[in-house]
């Protein structure tokens, strides 16, 4: 009886091991694309927790529906169960394995994004330590060695964009071609530098498709790394409520090869700085012209909120103002 409980344990414990992997795998596909090195890290990471979280479940579960459906007592049964004393190296190991397990994982975390060099304001506090910024290497998405790209971010040279961020509005600078966007292009496969700054209030810089987020801190500049690895059209949200229009606070990434960088940026240069649309000004616009025809001194649908910033003026925007509707 005991080995034959030991054979279903074992099975099992293989069969969920099967499970688990397969549900690590299946958690690549949960994301969007993969898109800058970084990206890959992360998502190495997630499959390991998604894996180990499976195992982990299925291992207690399992046993607890086994002995609720099998092993429960009968209908008018109220006697005591019998009397078992603990097992000191059953105690041991279930208190050993869950403090190494989790001590693992929180080193794979650190490693992660020691590598992906993530900062969040905490480096507002330690402004007397060095910033160091270790590049990341994801693995290949295509059969290129892993080597040639590491060689190749290594050699790259740095682009540096800076960053504003404010209600409600996102705003990106070239200091060496003084061009100025509100949406954010990047060259491929070159390490990509931002100086972050915030106008107003908190602001969250997020790419999904990056797999990174940096909070922007008012008075502060926070300098921020990735490397984009993947030609595309992206997304980049303010992750931090930043007041009524904060949804309202998104611009498109496009990450091209160099050539097409080089051209957008010469492009862009040729052109007279203008007012950019902006949904959220633009919105608390009708809002207060709605307002004025009802008596109404609120926003649209009536909740208060104080007045964007005047929309940007930059070099280039892909948004042109659209035909008021009707009111």
């Amino acid at each position: 009886m005991k080995l034959r409980a030991i054979l279903i344990l074992t099975i099992y414990a293989v069969a969920i091991a099967f499970i688990s992997l397969w549900a690590a795998k299946q958690s690549y596909s949960w994301f969007p694309p993969e898109a800058a090195a970084e990206s890959k890290l992360f998502d190495d990471l997630f499959s390991l927790f998604t894996g180990l979280g499976t195992f982990i479940y299925l291992g207690v579960m399992g046993p607890f529906v086994y002995s609720l459906i099998f092993h429960r007592a009968a209908k008018y049964d109220l006697s005591d169960a019998p009397p078992i004393e603990g097992n000191t190296w059953l105690e041991i190991i279930w208190t050993a394995v869950p403090l190494v397990l989790v001590l693992s994982l929180a080193f794979a975390s650190y490693q992660t994004y020691e590598k992906m060099a993530v900062r969040g304001p905490m480096e507002l506090v330690h402004l007397h330590m060095p910033k160091v910024v270790e590049a990341a290497y994801a693995e290949p998405f295509d059969d290129t060695p892993q080597k040639e790209i590491q060689n190749a971010l290594q050699t790259a040279p740095v682009e540096h964009i800076d960053v504003t961020a404010k209600q409600w509005a996102w705003i990106f600078r070239y200091p060496e071609q003084n061009v100025t966007s509100t949406e954010l292009h990047l060259p491929i496969d070159r390490r990509v530098k931002f100086t972050l700054h915030s106008d107003d209030v908190l602001h969250g810089f997020y790419i999904p498709a990056f797999r990174l987020k940096q909070d922007v801190v008012p008075n502060h500049d926070i300098d921020f790394e990735l490397t984009p690895v993947r030609v595309g059209q992206y997304r980049l949200r303010d992750s931090m409520l930043s007041g009524t229009y904060f949804a309202a606070n998104q611009a498109d990434v496009v990450v091209q090869s160099q050539a097409d960088y080089e051209q957008w940026l010469t492009d862009a240069a040729t052109r007279t700085p203008a007012p950019a649309f902006n949904p959220a000004a633009d919105e608390y616009a009708r809002g207060q012209a709605q307002g004025r025809k009802t008596k109404d001194k609120t926003a649209v649908r009536g909740w208060a909120t104080l007045p964007p910033a005047p929309p940007p003026i930059v070099n280039y925007s892909p948004q042109h103002e659209p035909t008021s509707p009707a009111t």
